[in-house]
């Protein structure tokens, strides 16, 4: 026993040493590019932040550098999306009048680049379907429709995250004492969705070589920009609006982007079990697979769900943080609340089933498929048709 608790840190450690020796100068100038932009801000705007936002930008910076390093084509995803932003900033200049001007009104402005990540989505699906049908008839792995899909689906990304970063600004031209972070209302959220689903099928598409899958995820994600456009019109839901008191707290700015990286790797992994089941499909019959292979379909679905649950099950401790800070308890069995955990425990029985029954295929594609109608009564349906505490988030 002694032994193994000396040689335990040692492997980590070497481990730790090998990560850090597999980084090369990119990645040190990424790492220094973020940190010396939260210098930058902390300059600049310090004065306007309290010690929770301090916090928030600098543990931001760090997340920022790791994703990063971890995924290099965010080294320049990141940066980008950021310069893009602050050009609309400075295009402003501390006026919100100045959303006339050209490059504001059909490029930078909020509104503008959100609609710009609209129709990259609809580019992407077409790009993806198109490939995947000619790479079908072809037999061929890759073509040049597939590379235009994941071309599309950054962009898309990354004019989702220019816009919301845009749209906080204007916050503040808005209102000066009112200001805030954009995950404050359906519209804002399902924006913040689009975003991360596209990163997160972007990083599986390229760690598992699955472009075919992608016209998958993006029609569901058509689907969600089919809504915001409704939402948009009907409701004028893409108008700033000032926070709710409920929602006037540092805890939103954790508890909604942890949330929503669990509900995009859960609706990413209904996609794939979708995939999943009409590759079982083609495998049986013994026809042309023109998907990948089930079983690295349901690998790809297996590591979006333990992602999404390990970010759901953060969020909802947030959540609960948030709860005893507002409202004096942690849990009040409250709708919203209820169907979180119904979520949770819906994946928690998932990853058991797959991790210690050693279950595979059908059942858990179909399992997959149908955790998605409960995540999404969870965030919209317990707020459209049930009331509590959570009732400010209605439609």
């Amino acid at each position: 026993m002694t032994q193994h608790i000396k040689t335990l840190p040692e492997h980590e450690l070497l481990l730790e040493k090998s990560f850090i020796r597999n980084l090369n100068a990119p990645d040190w100038l990424f790492a220094l590019s973020v940190f010396g932009g939260a210098v930058f801000v902390q300059a600049r705007f310090g004065i306007r932040l309290d010690v929770y936002e301090t916090a928030i930008l600098w543990a931001s910076a760090g997340i920022a550098v790791f994703l990063g390093w971890f995924f290099k084509p965010m080294r320049g995803f990141i940066p980008l999306g950021v310069l893009l932003a602050y050009a609309a900033v400075g295009l402003y200049g501390g006026n919100i009048k100045s959303a006339d001007g050209f490059l504001l009104r059909y490029f930078l402005s909020s509104q503008s680049a959100i609609m710009w990540q609209c129709a990259f989505v609809f580019f992407a699906l077409f790009a993806y379907i198109s490939g995947a049908v000619l790479a079908s008839v072809k037999n061929v792995p890759g073509n040049t429709l597939l590379n235009m899909g994941t071309a599309f689906a950054w962009v898309s990304a990354l004019a989702g995250f220019t816009g919301l970063l845009v749209r906080w600004h204007e916050s503040y031209l808005l209102r000066p004492d009112a200001g805030h972070i954009p995950v404050s209302n359906l519209y804002e959220v399902f924006i913040l969705f689009l975003v991360i689903t596209a990163l997160m099928y972007l990083y599986y598409e390229r760690k598992f070589a699955v472009q075919k899958l992608g016209g998958f995820v993006f029609g569901f994600m058509a689907v969600v920009v089919g809504f915001v456009l409704w939402y948009s019109v009907s409701r004028e839901a893409h108008t700033i609006q000032p926070l709710i008191p409920a929602l006037q707290s540092w805890w939103m700015k954790i508890h909604v982007p942890a949330n929503f990286i669990g509900y995009g790797a859960f609706c990413i992994s209904a996609m794939l079990g979708i995939a999943e089941l009409f590759s079982l499909r083609a495998e049986e019959k013994g026809g042309k697979l023109w998907l990948p292979p089930s079983a690295l379909i349901d690998e790809v679905m297996y590591k979006a769900i333990a992602v999404g649950f390990l970010f759901f099950t953060i969020a909802t401790i947030l959540g609960a943080l948030w709860a005893a800070d507002a409202w004096g308890r942690y849990w009040s069995w409250d709708p919203k609340e209820t169907w979180a955990f119904i979520v949770w425990l819906n994946y928690a029985v998932w990853l058991h089933l797959r991790l210690v029954a050693g279950w595979r295929g059908r059942v858990l594609a179909w399992w997959a498929v149908i955790g998605l109608f409960v995540t999404a009564f969870a965030f919209v349906g317990v707020n459209m048709f049930l009331s509590g505490l959570h009732s400010y988030g209605t439609l």
